[in-house]
């Protein structure tokens, strides 16, 4: 387990994100047309997994934002950008916003990614959904970066997930 804070509160994820060197737990989630993906779908291609709670927070939505417009500027690098939000949330925000360089995936069938990845709260008043992390996969989907930012209220180290894909 890992503790993150909301607002300098201690919340509890329900594990712990997996190591660098490691090969990527799989999974399955939703897509914005309802379609599943797994991890097998982008093997090939660098990935960045950029998770959080909610798509309706400003934090959350400024994460997929950034790194829609960093995408643009990435060769063979997918950007995931996955929560428990469903799908139409997610694909009414990416299109209200223009977003076409991200692709938004839902874990809110089962929650099995967010509890493989070892980053679901398991207490607090965001219990149930994800912690906000960056994962970066290499083409081999072998994990290369993780990122758990330890304020919930705060983004993630763009620069730092984006510079592990030199």
């Amino acid at each position: 387990m890992a503790t993150v804070t909301l607002k300098g509160n201690p919340v509890t994820t329900s594990g712990e994100l997996p190591k660098t060197g490691v090969d990527a737990p799989n999974f399955k989630l939703v897509a914005t047309d309802l379609s599943s993906k797994s991890l097998n779908d982008y093997l090939g291609s660098t990935v960045v997994l950029n998770i959080f709670p909610s798509v309706d927070t400003g934090t959350c939505a400024q994460s997929v934002r950034t790194f829609n417009e960093k995408a643009s500027q990435l060769d063979n690098t997918k950007v995931l950008c996955i929560s428990k939000d469903l799908p139409f949330a997610l694909s009414r925000f990416c299109a209200a916003e223009g977003l076409e360089n991200v692709e938004s995936l839902s874990d809110f069938r089962d929650g099995n990614f967010g509890k493989s990845y070892g980053l679901t709260f398991v207490d607090g008043p965001l219990e149930g959904l994800h912690s906000r992390c960056v994962v970066v996969l290499n083409k081999d989907a072998e994990v290369i970066y993780t990122e758990q930012v330890s304020e919930i209220t705060e983004e993630p180290n763009y620069e730092a997930a984006l510079n592990s894909l030199s």
